[in-house]
C-alpha cells in the first residue's frame, strides 16, 4: 500500500534507472527527486527537472537528504536544508553541464576547456565543504573561492549576475529593492572596475651572470634609484655568486629572490630605475698573475640599469638580460649608474660583448597581506623582504622598525710618505656601551644575514676615494644608548705579502646625551692616526676624543687643520627613536616647566611622523598639562589637541585614528577635562561671527568629532568617579553649546563669506557627533538636538551656494547614522530630512546625493508584517509617499530624458543615479498597501491632477522596462521591477475604470495604459521559453507568469471600454498582435479574441473591417521577420477567430480576412525559416518570390512588394544569378515613369526625381544582364535609355549608350554562352513549406549542371526528402504523407521564337539565346507499346506519351524555377511519330547541307556522318520499316482516318530521298580525297535505298522545282506544308499566376536522329555511327535509339534533354575542352532519372551544328504554321501604360559585366520582368488586352492593332481564349512601352518578316514570295484566318516583350 512520505521528501539519484517496470520513472545519476509516496522498497515521485512526469523507482537508488517543506500538502515545495553555497553550486553546475556540451558542438574549444577546468575545480571544493573538516577560516576561503569561480563561469556563459551577501545568495523578497540594487551594483563594480592598488612591490629573482672572463666570486647589489632626485629609494638586496656566475646557495631561494616592498604610485615612473652593482672578490688587478698572496679584496666589476617603466605593462614575470657596464676610470665608480642613466658614454663601456646579467622581474600590486594570499607559493618557498628607505606613503600603527642606514661617502687621505697613492679599505664595527663588538648588526643588504664587521671595496691608488656604499645597522632600540660605530682605515699592499696596514680610524656616537639619535645627514668625521699595530679593543681610550669636525671646540685648531677627513651620511628609520629635541622637551615637561609654553607652540612645527610615533605619550602630556594648569595653558593645549586631531585627517596618518580611539577608550584619564574643552569650544563658536580670520576656527570645528569624544569620555569618567555628580550642570553646558552653534548656523551670509565656509565645515563634522551624544543622552534628546540644529539652517536655498551641497551631505550622514536607524528618532528626524530632500529634488540639484539619501532611507523600510512596528512603518511610508512619490517620478523622467553627457564619467554617473532613483521608486511602491494607494488617489483634488499622475507613472514604468535600464545580466533586478509594476498597475487600473470611462473617457490615459501593458508583456526578461528549465522553474515559483497576468488585465480593461473601443481601432491592432505572437498558449487564448471584438466594432462603424485587415497585414510582416510567431500560432489564430465569428452576420467576409491573414502567415513563416539558413539557396529565393507575389496580387501592398523586390534582388546577386537579378529589379523599374516627379528617400535610394531613379535602375539592370550574358535583353534597355537621352539632346550619354549597345552586339557574336538544362521537380508531402507543398515546378539548371548533379543539389537542400524512382503522378497517400518526396526528371523546352530559329542566315550564337529564353512550355516524352508488340517491326505498336507543362511565368524570370500552371497529356500514334522523326531528320540534313555550301563548316565530317547514318540503315531497315508498318494494305484499310498522314509520310520520305541526292552532290564537291571511297559507298547505297523505296523518279511536285538554295545555302527555316494535327497547342490554356521561384534547369528534348550527336561521337571515338541509328526512325523524339536492341528499360522515366547548348560554334582550339565538359542530353538513355554514368551515349558534343536541337515532335516544325506560328512572336506592339511610379532603393551598382564572363560560373541572375497592368500603382488585377498578350500572331489587321502604335502585331483568337480572365504576372517580361519613338531592333533580335525563304525541294502548300510571307489560314493560332500582309521592319520591343 502506498503511504505518503513524512520525512523522506528529497533525495539524489545514486545510479541511473531505466524505468522499464510498469509506471517506472527513468532516472539519471545526479538527478534530484522529490518523494511523494513509499511502498515496500519503492518510492513514487518526480524528478525536479521534469515535475510533470511522475513514476516509481527503487529506494536503493536514492540517497536521502534533509529538506525543509513549504506549503505542505498538494502544492508543497521541498528545499534541501544544506549550505546555500552548496545548493547554488549544484544547480549552477547542472546548468553549466548542458551549456558546456553546446560549446563543444559550436567548436568553442578555448572556453570549453577553461570551463571544464573550472567545473572540476568547483567539484573538488564542493567535496571539501561537504566533508566538513575545514576550519572556519579555511571554510571562508573555500566559499569565497567557489563563489568567485561561479561568478566567472556565469559571466563567461552570459548567465545572470547573482546577488550575494558574503557568500550566500540573497532572496530579493527578504531585502528592500534599494539594498538589492546596491548588492547588484557592488558585484558589478567589483567585476568591472577593480580598485587600483596604492601600494606596489617589485619581485626580483637573480639567476646568473654570463661573462667570458669570470673566475672569481661576485657580490651583486640591487637597489631602486630615483633618477630625478639622484638618491636611492630602497635599501640594497645582496646576492653572492660563485665563480661560474650563479648563486652560491641555489637551495635557499630567499638568498636569490627578494621583494622590494611599499613602493608608492608616485614611485612607478619612467625616471625610477633598478640599479645593480657588481663586485668581484679577488686580486687587486683583474689580470694579475697568481701569487702566494691569499688575501682577497672587494673590487668594482660592473653596473647594470633598467627602468621600472619597462615593467609597468607586463602582467606576468618577465626574464631580462641586462647589459653590464664597467668604468672607464675607476674613480668614477661611485656615479657609474648616473652616467649610464644620463648616457655619458665617455665614462663607461661594456665590460664584455657577451656579458649579461639574467634576472627575472615582476611588479605586484596590493598590500603585503593580499600578496601572501595570492602568491602563497612565493612566500612558502622563501623570499627576502627589501624595505624602502623611510616609511611608506601610509604608516600603519603597530609597525615596528628601527633601522639606521649609513652610507660610506668619501675620504681624503695623505700619501703617508709613499710615492704613490694608497689603496684604502674601510672596516666597520658596531660597539655597545661597554665597548664590545655587537654581533650580526652590520648588514650589506637584505638577502644575506648580518655580520660582525663590514669591509668596503678598494679603489686602486686613490687618496680621495669615493665609495657611496650603503650599509644597514638594525640595532635594537634598547641598545642605542651608548653605542657607537668605528671605522678603521687600512692600506692594502699589492706586494707579495699583500698586507693590510692600519693607519687611522674614525668613530661616531649613535645617540646624544639628551637622548636624541644621530641626526640625519652628512657628517664629516675626524680621522685619528694610529700605529699599524695599535690596539683599539679598549674603546674608552678614544671615545673621549672628538669624532666630528662640527663638534670641535673653537680652540682646537690643530685637529681642524688636518687634511685627512672621512664623510658618512646617516638616515634613521625608527618608530621609537627621535631626533627632534622639541618633542623630547614636550615629553619631559615636568623636568622643565618653564619650557611648557615654548614646547606647546613648537608642537605644530614638529613633523607629523614624529608626533604619531609618540601619539599616546603626547596626548598624556597635553591632558596632564591641562589638568594641572588649565587656566594658564587651557587654550594652548586645546589648540595642540586640535592640531593633532587634524593631523590624523591626513591620508598618510589616517590609519592612526584607531590608535586615538583606543587611547580615548582605554588610556584617557582626564576626568575633569570636559569642562575646559566645552568652555574653549563654546568660546571659539561664540567668536565666529565677529572674527576676521576664520581659518583657525575652521580647524577647531573640523576637529569637532574627536573633541566631543574627549568631552563625552571625560564626563563618563567623571560620573563614574563621582557617582554622577554635576549631571545637570553638564547638560546645561551642552545645551548652551548647541544654542551657540544654532545661532551661528542661522546666520545668512553672502556665498563667499568666510562664515558660510565655517558653517559648511561644521556641517561636515556634525553627524559624527551623534554617536558620542547617544552615550549620555537619550535617543529622543539627541534627535531633538539634531532636528533643532538642522532646522536652524537658513531656509532660503540658492543653487549656487556651496552650503546647500554640504547641508545635503550632512543629511545623508544623518540618515546613515546609528541615530536614524532607531524608530523613535526617525519619527522626529524624518520631516526635517524630507523637507530638505524634497526641496533639492524639485529643483534638480545635487541629485547624486539625493539618490544616496533616499536609498539609505528606503533601505531601512522593511516589508512590514503583523508586528508592533507596522503602524510606525506605515506612517513613514505615508510621509515619504506624500512628500516624494510625485517628485521622485518627475526626477526619473528628467534624468532619463536628459541628453547624455559627452564625458564617460558623467554618463556613468547619470546612469548610476538613474538606477538608484529607480530602485528607490520600486522600494517605495513595494511598501505601499491598499490603504496607501487609496490615500494617494484620494489626495488628488481634480481629475486633471489624477490624469497627469497616471500618465506620469505609466511613462515612468515604460522607462523602467527599457532594456538599457539595467545591465544585461541583472535578471533578478528586472524580475523584481516587473513584479512591482504589475502590482501597481493592478491597483491603478481600478482608478482608470472609475474615473476615465463612459462620459469621462480620456483616450490619452487609456492609450498609455495599453501601450505600457504591451511592452511589459514583450520584455525579453519575461520570455520564459528562452530560459533554462531550472531558471524557468525558479521564476514561475516566485512570480508566476506575469505575462499571462498582464494579458488577463488587458482583456478585462478592453471589455470595460464598450463603444470607446473604436478609439483604439486600428491603433492597437499592431501592439495587441505583437502580444499574441508571444509563445505562451494561455496568453494567446486570452488575447486573440480581442481581434474578433475589433472586427465586430469596426463592422458596426463602417460596414467592413478593411482597417483591421490592413493593419494586421502591415504589422505581421515586421513582427514575423523579427522571429515572432510560429505554426502553432497560425493554427490557433485561425481556429479561435473562426469559432468566434460562426454566428456573426458578417461571417463570410470575416472568413475571407482570416484566410488571407493565415495564408500570409504561412508565407512569412516559410520565408523566415529559409532566411535562417546560412547560404543562399533555392528555398530562400522561392520563399521571397512567393511572398512578393502574395503582396502584389492578393494584398495589393505596393511598398511591401517593392521591399521584397529588393530583398530578392540581393539574394540573386549573392547567388550570382545576374539574369534573375535583372528581371527582379525590372519589376521596380516598370513601376516608374520617365517623369520629373520628385521621389522621397527610400531604402538605399537618395531623394531624386523619378527620371533619375529609373535611369539608375536601367543602368543597373543592363549591367546585370551583361554579367548574366543575357545581352539581347540589355540591348532593349539600352535603346530605351538612348531614346530618352536623344529626346533631351543629351548626346554625351547617348553616345555612351550607343557604344554600350554596340558592345553587347559584339558579345552576342563573339562570346560563348552555355545553354542550361531544364528539370521538372515535384514536391510532395506535408513536410514541405507551404509554397512548395504538393506542387510541381520547372527549374533552370546551372551551367554544366546535368540531371544527376541537379538531383544531388535538391537532396542536399532537402536532406530529409526521399527521391521517387518513377515519373508517374503520385497518389493521395503521397500527397498527405508526413514526409518529403522529390520527383525529378529532365524536360525539353519548347521555344516560342520559331521564326528566328528556322530562319537561314542567322548565326548559331543568336539562335542559342532563343532556344532557352522566354520559355513557357516544356515537354516530356515517354515511349510505350500499345497492344501486341510486333517483334519483327516494333514501330507498328510504339506510341509516345507526351506530357506538356505550361508555367505561370516564362524562364528565365525572377526566379530559376516557376510553378507548373497547366499539365496536358497527349498520346502520339506510331504514324505521327514517324512523320516527326523524318521531318526532323530532313531539317537537319538541310541545315548541314546549307552550312557546307556556305563554308561555315571547318570540315565536312558532320555532313558525312549524317548522310551515312541515314543511308546506311542496315540494322532495322531504315525507311523500309515505316513502309512495312504503314504502307501495307491492312493498315490503310484498318485506319482510313490516317490517309492524309500516310500521304504526308510518303511525301516526306520522297523529300528525304531528294535531299539525300542533293546532299551527296554537295558532299562530292567538298569531300577530301581520303574520304572518296566512303562517298562512293554512300552513292551506291543511296541507289539501293531508292530502289527499295520503289523510287524510279521523283514525283511531279518534287521535280517541278529543282533543288535550289538562295545564296547558295538552304534555308533552315523552310516550312512543312501539312498541318500538325497532333499539336497540343490549340488547346493550351495558360493562367499566369505569380511565380514560385526555385532553381530549375531544363533542356530541350532532342530529335531522335541527331546527326550532330553521331558526328561528335564519331569525332571523339573514331567510329562512325551505323546507319540503323538513322533509319531505325525512333518514334520518341527524346531517344537516341528505340530499336528492338536499344529499347528503353522499365526504369526509363524522363526524356533526355536536348543536345548541349554551349557556344554555338566553338573554335577548334576550344573544342577539346568543350567535348570533355559538356554532355549531350540527347546522347543519354531515354529519360532516366538515374542514368547510367558509364553510358557512352552521354559523351559531349563539341559544338552545335544547325538546328538539330528542335524537338522532333514539336508542332511548330511539322505543319505550315511553323513558318509564322503565332507563338513564335511575343507581343510586338508596345502598349502605353499609365504607371504610378514607386519609390524604391537599389543596392550599389554591380560591377562591370566583363568582370564575370567565365563559362564555368553559375548561370547568373536576379529576375527581370515588367507588369501587364497599366495601373501599376494600385496593383489591381487586370486581364490582358490583345496587344499586350504574351503570345501574338504577326499581322497588321486593324482589328488586332494596339491602341497607339500603327504597326502592331495582334494576338490570335486562340491566344485570347488562353489568356482571357487570367491575372497577368506582375513582372511580365513581355510588356514594356516606349512613349517616345520606335527604335528598330537589330537584325538578330527583330522578328523576321513572313516571307518564305527559298526552299530545298518545293514544299506542298508553300510558295516563296520575294516581298512578303503569308500565314496560312489553317494556322491553329489564327482563328480569324486573316493572312499576313507585308509589313515594315518591326517596332522595337522592350525587354518585357522578348
Amino acid at each position: 500500500m502506498w503511504i505518503p512520505t513524512e520525512h523522506e521528501k528529497y533525495g539524489v539519484v545514486l545510479a541511473s534507472f531505466r524505468g522499464t517496470v510498469q509506471h517506472g520513472l527513468p532516472l539519471e545519476i545526479g538527478d534530484t527527486v522529490q518523494l511523494l509516496e513509499k511502498c515496500e522498497g519503492w518510492y513514487r515521485g518526480f524528478v525536479h527537472k521534469n515535475p510533470n512526469a511522475k513514476g516509481i523507482f527503487p529506494c536503493t537508488y536514492i540517497h536521502l537528504k534533509n529538506a525543509h517543506i513549504k506549503n505542505k500538502g498538494q502544492f508543497e515545495t521541498v528545499i534541501p536544508t544544506e549550505d546555500s553555497v552548496i545548493t547554488e553550486m549544484t544547480s549552477t553546475l547542472r546548468d553549466w553541464g548542458a551549456m558546456w556540451k553546446r560549446l563543444y558542438v559550436k567548436n568553442d574549444g578555448d572556453l570549453f576547456h577553461r570551463l571544464w577546468h573550472v567545473m572540476n575545480e568547483i567539484l573538488d571544493l564542493r567535496r571539501q565543504v561537504l566533508v566538513g573538516h575545514l576550519t572556519n577560516d579555511r571554510m571562508k576561503d573555500v566559499k569565497q573561492h567557489i563563489t568567485a569561480r561561479l561568478d566567472w563561469g556565469n559571466e563567461q556563459l552570459s548567465l545572470d549576475l547573482v546577488p550575494r551577501r558574503e557568500f550566500s545568495m540573497v532572496d530579493p523578497d527578504e531585502i528592500s529593492v534599494t539594498e538589492l540594487f546596491k548588492l547588484m551594483e557592488h558585484r558589478h563594480r567589483k567585476k568591472e572596475t577593480p580598485v587600483p592598488a596604492s601600494t606596489h612591490h617589485l619581485f626580483v629573482h637573480m639567476k646568473s651572470l654570463m661573462s667570458s672572463n669570470l673566475g672569481e666570486e661576485l657580490e651583486v647589489f640591487f637597489h631602486i634609484y630615483d633618477g630625478r632626485e639622484n638618491r636611492p629609494l630602497s635599501e640594497r638586496f645582496f646576492v653572492r655568486l660563485n665563480k661560474n656566475g650563479v648563486p652560491k646557495s641555489p637551495e635557499k631561494t630567499e638568498r636569490q629572490c627578494t621583494l622590494f616592498v611599499d613602493l608608492g604610485s608616485s614611485d612607478l615612473r619612467k625616471d625610477v630605475y633598478i640599479v645593480v652593482h657588481i663586485m668581484r672578490i679577488g686580486r687587486m688587478g683583474a689580470g694579475e698573475k697568481k701569487n702566494l698572496c691569499s688575501i682577497q679584496y672587494r673590487r668594482p666589476f660592473g653596473c647594470a640599469v633598467i627602468s621600472i617603466a619597462d615593467l609597468l605593462t607586463a602582467d606576468s614575470k618577465d626574464d631580462h638580460l641586462l647589459k653590464v657596464y664597467a668604468c672607464t676610470t675607476e674613480s668614477e665608480w661611485y656615479q657609474i649608474h648616473e652616467n649610464i642613466i644620463r648616457k655619458v658614454n665617455s665614462r663607461y663601456n661594456l665590460s664584455g660583448s657577451n656579458t649579461g646579467l639574467a634576472v627575472s622581474l615582476q611588479l605586484l600590486h596590493g598590500d603585503i597581506e593580499q600578496l601572501r594570499r595570492e602568491y602563497m607559493v612565493l612566500f612558502t618557498r622563501g623570499v627576502s623582504i627589501t624595505k624602502k628607505l623611510g616609511f611608506s606613503d601610509i604608516i600603519m600603527p603597530g609597525e615596528m622598525r628601527n633601522d639606521l642606514y649609513m652610507t660610506l661617502e668619501k675620504g681624503e687621505f695623505e700619501k703617508g710618505g709613499k710615492s704613490v697613492a694608497r689603496n684604502v679599505e674601510i672596516t666597520v664595527y658596531v660597539l655597545d656601551i661597554e665597548g664590545q663588538v655587537m654581533k650580526s648588526y652590520v648588514a650589506a643588504g637584505s638577502g644575506e644575514p648580518g655580520g660582525d664587521v663590514y669591509h668596503s671595496f678598494v679603489l686602486y691608488h686613490n687618496n680621495s676615494p669615493r665609495w657611496a656604499e650603503q650599509i644597514k645597522l638594525p640595532i635594537p632600540v634598547d641598545m642605542f644608548r651608548g653605542s657607537h660605530v668605528r671605522f678603521e682605515f687600512r692600506h692594502c699592499s699589492t706586494k707579495d705579502k699583500g698586507e693590510k696596514k692600519l693607519f687611522g680610524y674614525s668613530f661616531v656616537h649613535l645617540m646624544q646625551e639628551d637622548g636624541r639619535t644621530l641626526p640625519d645627514g652628512t657628517h664629516e668625521l675626524i680621522i685619528h692616526k694610529c700605529e699599524e699595530n695599535a690596539n683599539l679593543q679598549d674603546s674608552s681610550c678614544y671615545l673621549k676624543l672628538p669624532f666630528s669636525k662640527a663638534n670641535l671646540p673653537g680652540n682646537n685648531q690643530a685637529v681642524k687643520g688636518t687634511k685627512e677627513c672621512f664623510w658618512i651620511t646617516s638616515f634613521l628609520c625608527s618608530t621609537k627613536l627621535t631626533q627632534n629635541g622639541d618633542m623630547l622637551d614636550l615629553l619631559k615637561w615636568r623636568a622643565h616647566p618653564e619650557r611648557i609654553n615654548d614646547s606647546l607652540l613648537k608642537l605644530k612645527e614638529i613633523d607629523g611622523s614624529e608626533i604619531v610615533k609618540f601619539l599616546q605619550d603626547t596626548l598624556d602630556t597635553l591632558f596632564g598639562i591641562l589638568d594641572e594648569s588649565s587656566q594658564r595653558y587651557g587654550l594652548k593645549v586645546f589648540d595642540c589637541l586640535v592640531h593633532i586631531i587634524n593631523l590624523l585627517q591626513d591620508s598618510k596618518f589616517h590609519h592612526f585614528k584607531p590608535v586615538m580611539d583606543t587611547y580615548i577608550e582605554s588610556h584617557f584619564a582626564g576626568a575633569l577635562s570636559y569642562r575646559d574643552l566645552i568652555k574653549v569650544l563654546k568660546w571659539y563658536v561664540d567668536r565666529i561671527i565677529d572674527a576676521e580670520h576664520q581659518d583657525h576656527i575652521q580647524q577647531v570645528l573640523n576637529a569637532t568629532e574627536y573633541i566631543f569624544k574627549y568631552i563625552i569620555q571625560s564626563r563618563r569618567l567623571f560620573a563614574l568617579a563621582t557617582g554622577g555628580q554635576s549631571e545637570e550642570e553638564f547638560r546645561c553646558c551642552v545645551h548652551e553649546l548647541f544654542m551657540s552653534i544654532r545661532f551661528f548656523l542661522s546666520q545668512e551670509n553672502k556665498i563667499t563669506s568666510p562664515i558660510t565656509q565655517t558653517q559648511a565645515v561644521f556641517l561636515r563634522t556634525f553627524p559624527a557627533v551623534y554617536g558620542e551624544l547617544l552615550k549620555i543622552f537619550t535617543v529622543r534628546e539627541v534627535a531633538g538636538f539634531v532636528r533643532e540644529t538642522l532646522g536652524s539652517l537658513p531656509a532660503t536655498a540658492r543653487a549656487e551656494c556651496p552650503l546647500e551641497a554640504v547641508k545635503l551631505h550632512c543629511i545623508a550622514k544623518t540618515v546613515e547614522s546609528q541615530l536614524y536607524t532607531n524608530t523613535e528618532s526617525r519619527c522626529i528626524l524624518l520631516p526635517v530630512v524630507l523637507r530638505l530632500l524634497q526641496a533639492h529634488m524639485q529643483e534638480q540639484r545635487d541629485l547624486v546625493m539625493c539618490a544616496r539619501i533616499l536609498t539609505s532611507m528606503l533601505s531601512l523600510v522593511r516589508k512590514y508584517d503583523s508586528t508592533a512596528t507596522e503602524p510606525v512603518v506605515s506612517e513613514e511610508v505615508d510621509l515619504i509617499v506624500d512628500s516624494l512619490l510625485v517628485v521622485l517620478m518627475r526626477t526619473i523622467l528628467e534624468i532619463t530624458n536628459r541628453p547624455q553627457a559627452a564625458g564617460t564619467n558623467m554618463r556613468l554617473q547619470f546612469q548610476d543615479i538613474t538606477g538608484e532613483f529607480v530602485a528607490c521608486l520600486l522600494a517605495l511602491l513595494r511598501q505601499m498597501s491598499d490603504k496607501h494607494y487609496q490615500q494617494l488617489l484620494q489626495a488628488f483634488t481634480s481629475k486633471d491632477d489624477l490624469r497627469d499622475f497616471l500618465l506620469q507613472i505609466f511613462t515612468v514604468f515604460r522607462i523602467l522596462i527599457r532594456p538599457e535600464m539595467f545591465l544585461k545580466d541583472w535578471t533578478v533586478m528586472r524580475l523584481v521591477t516587473n513584479n512591482v509594476i504589475i502590482t501597481t498597475v493592478l491597483y491603478l487600473s481600478d482608478a482608470l475604470r472609475k474615473n476615465f470611462l463612459n462620459d469621462k473617457f480620456d483616450y490619452k490615459v487609456w492609450d498609455s495604459y495599453f501601450y505600457l501593458s504591451v511592452i511589459f508583456i514583450n520584455q525579453p526578461c519575461l520570455q520564459l521559453e528562452s530560459f533554462s528549465p531550472s531558471k524557468k522553474k525558479r521564476v514561475l515559483e516566485k512570480y508566476g507568469d506575469m505575462r499571462v497576468m498582464m494579458g488577463c488585465e488587458i482583456f478585462s480593461m478592453w471589455q470595460n471600454l464598450g463603444e470607446h473601443k473604436l478609439n483604439f481601432i486600428p491603433a492597437m491592432i499592431g501592439p495587441f498582435l505583437e502580444v499574441t505572437l508571444v509563445p505562451q498558449p494561455d496568453l494567446r487564448n486570452v488575447m486573440i479574441p480581442i481581434f474578433h471584438d475589433m472586427m465586430d466594432w469596426e463592422q458596426r462603424r463602417s460596414g467592413n473591417f478593411k482597417q483591421v485587415e490592413a493593419k494586421l497585414i502591415d504589422k505581421l510582416d515586421g513582427l514575423m521577420s523579427e522571429g515572432k510567431g510560429d505554426e502553432t500560432y497560425r493554427e490557433l489564430f485561425n481556429s479561435i477567430l473562426l469559432k468566434k465569428i460562426e454566428r456573426e452576420t458578417w461571417r463570410e467576409s470575416g472568413v475571407s480576412l482570416i484566410a488571407t491573414v493565415t495564408r500570409l502567415m504561412e508565407r512569412l513563416l516559410d520565408y523566415r525559416d529559409c532566411v535562417k539558413l546560412g547560404e543562399v539557396d533555392g528555398k530562400k529565393i522561392g520563399c521571397t518570390v512567393s511572398l512578393l507575389n502574395f503582396y502584389k496580387t492578393e494584398l495589393n501592398k505596393e511598398e511591401m512588394y517593392i521591399r521584397y523586390i529588393h530583398k530578392l534582388y540581393e539574394l540573386h546577386l549573392k547567388a550570382q544569378n545576374y539574369t534573375e537579378a535583372s528581371y527582379t529589379l525590372l519589376l521596380y523599374d516598370e513601376l516608374l515613369e520617365w517623369s520629373e516627379r520628385p521621389l522621397r528617400e527610400f531604402l538605399n535610394y537618395p531623394m531624386q526625381s523619378e527620371w533619375q531613379r529609373k535611369e539608375y535602375l536601367h543602368l543597373t539592370i543592363v549591367q546585370n544582364f551583361d554579367r548574366g550574358k543575357c545581352w539581347e535583353n540589355g540591348i532593349i534597355l539600352c535603346r530605351e535609355l538612348a531614346d530618352q537621352y536623344e529626346s533631351y539632346y543629351d548626346y554625351r550619354n547617348l553616345s555612351k549608350m550607343r557604344m554600350m549597345e554596340a558592345s553587347l552586339y559584339e558579345k552576342i557574336m563573339d562570346q560563348q554562352r552555355l545553354e542550361p538544362e531544364f528539370f521538372r521537380v515535384g514536391f510532395y508531402g506535408k513536410k514541405f513549406p507551404f509554397f512548395l507543398r504538393n506542387k510541381e515546378f520547372v527549374c533552370r539548371g546551372h551551367d554544366y549542371e546535368r540531371l544527376e548533379a541537379f538531383q544531388q543539389r535538391m537532396l542536399n537542400e532537402f536532406p530529409h526528402a526521399i527521391a521517387m524512382q518513377h515519373v508517374n503522378q503520385p497518389d493521395q497517400t503521397i500527397y498527405q504523407a508526413e514526409a518529403q518526396y522529390l520527383q525529378i526528371y529532365a524536360v525539353s523546352p519548347i521555344p516560342e521564337s520559331q521564326d528566328v530559329l528556322q530562319r537561314d542566315g542567322v548565326a548559331d550564337n543568336i539562335k542559342s539565346f532563343y532556344k532557352v529564353n522566354h520559355i513557357w512550355r516544356f515537354r516530356y516524352d515517354r515511349p510505350f507499346h500499345k497492344g501486341t508488340k510486333d517483334k519483327e517491326n516494333e514501330f507498328k505498336s510504339l506510341w509516345v506519351e507526351r506530357t506538356s507543362l505550361t508555367l505561370v511565368q516564362s524562364l528565365p524570370g525572377i526566379s530559376r524555377w516557376f510553378e507548373v500552371e497547366k499539365r496536358e497529356l497527349v498520346e502520339v500514334s506510331p504514324l505521327e511519330n514517324a512523320i516527326e522523326v523524318i521531318e526532323n531528320k530532313n531539317l537537319q540534313l538541310r541545315m548541314l547541307i546549307a552550312q557546307c555550301q556556305s563554308r561555315q563548316m571547318q570540315n565536312i565530317n558532320p555532313l558525312t556522318m549524317c548522310l551515312n547514318g541515314v543511308i546506311d540503315a542496315a540494322v532495322n531497315g531504315g525507311l523500309a520499316r515505316y513502309q512495312e508498318a504503314f504502307f501495307v494494305k491492312d493498315y490503310i484499310v484498318n485506319h482510313p482516318e490516317d490517309g492524309e498522314k500516310i500521304g504526308r509520310l510518303r511525301e516526306l520520305m520522297f523529300e528525304q530521298a531528294h535531299i539525300l541526292e542533293y546532299g551527296l552532290a554537295v558532299h562530292e564537291k567538298f569531300v577530301p580525297q581520303d574520304m572518296r571511297p566512303l562517298h562512293k559507298k554512300l552513292v551506291d547505297q543511296f541507289h539501293v535505298m531508292k530502289s527499295s523505296l520503289g523510287i524510279q523518279e521523283f514525283p511531279a511536285y518534287v521535280r517541278a522545282s529543282p533543288v535550289h538554295f538562295t545564296n547558295g545555302s538552304p534555308r533552315s527555316s523552310c516550312r512543312n506544308s501539312v498541318p500538325n494535327i497532333i499539336s497540343p497547342d490549340g488547346a493550351r490554356v495558360v493562367a499566369r499566376r505569380s511565380p514560385l521561384t526555385y532553381p530549375a534547369v531544363n533542356r530541350y528534348s532532342s530529335s531522335s536522329l541527331s546527326s550532330q550527336a553521331s558526328n561528335e561521337v564519331s569525332n571523339i571515338t573514331g567510329q562512325s555511327e551505323s546507319s540503323d541509328e538513322v533509319f531505325n526512325m525512333q518514334p520518341s523524339p527524346s531517344t537516341s535509339s528505340l530499336s528492338s536492341n536499344h529499347s528503353a528499360s522499365p526504369n526509363v522515366t524522363s526524356s533526355a534533354p536536348s543536345s548541349t547548348r554551349g557556344s554555338p560554334q566553338l573554335q577548334d582550339k576550344h573544342k577539346h575542352s568543350r567535348e570533355n565538359s559538356c554532355l549531350s542530353s540527347r546522347e543519354r538513355p531515354v529519360s532516366a532519372i538515374y542514368p547510367n554514368p558509364l553510358d557512352p551515349a552521354q559523351r559531349a558534343t563539341p559544338h552545335q551544328t544547325g538546328d538539330t536541337t528542335l524537338p522532333r515532335s514539336d508542332p511548330n516544325l511539322s505543319a505550315p504554321d511553323k513558318g509564322s506560328s503565332a507563338k513564335t512572336i511575343r507581343s510586338q506592339s508596345p502598349v502605353p501604360t499609365s504607371r504610378s511610379p514607386q519609390k524604391s532603393s537599389l543596392p550599389p551598382f554591380t560591377p562591370s559585366p566583363t568582370e564575370c564572363q567565365s563559362a564555368g560560373l553559375v548561370s547568373n541572375s536576379p529576375v527581370l520582368s515588367g507588369s501587364y497592368s497599366s495601373g501599376i500603382s494600385s496593383m489591381s488585377r487586370c486581364s490582358v488586352s490583345e496587344a499586350s498578350g504574351t503570345e501574338a500572331t504577326t499581322g497588321d489587321h486593324p482589328a488586332h492593332q494596339g491602341p497607339t502604335m500603327p504597326n502592331s502585331v495582334s494576338s490570335g483568337s486562340d491566344e485570347l481564349i488562353r489568356r482571357e480572365n487570367k491575372t497577368p504576372p506582375p513582372y511580365s517580361v513581355y510588356e514594356r512601352t516606349n512613349p517616345r519613338r520606335p527604335v528598330p531592333l537589330p537584325h538578330s533580335l527583330s522578328i523576321p518578316p513572313s516571307v518564305d525563304p527559298p526552299a530545298l525541294p518545293p514544299k506542298p502548300h508553300q510558295q516563296r514570295t520575294s516581298s512578303m510571307k503569308l500565314v496560312p489560314a489553317s494556322d491553329p493560332r489564327r482563328a480569324d484566318g486573316v493572312p499576313h500582309v507585308p509589313r515594315p521592319r518591326p517596332l522595337p520591343r522592350k525587354v518585357s516583350q522578348l
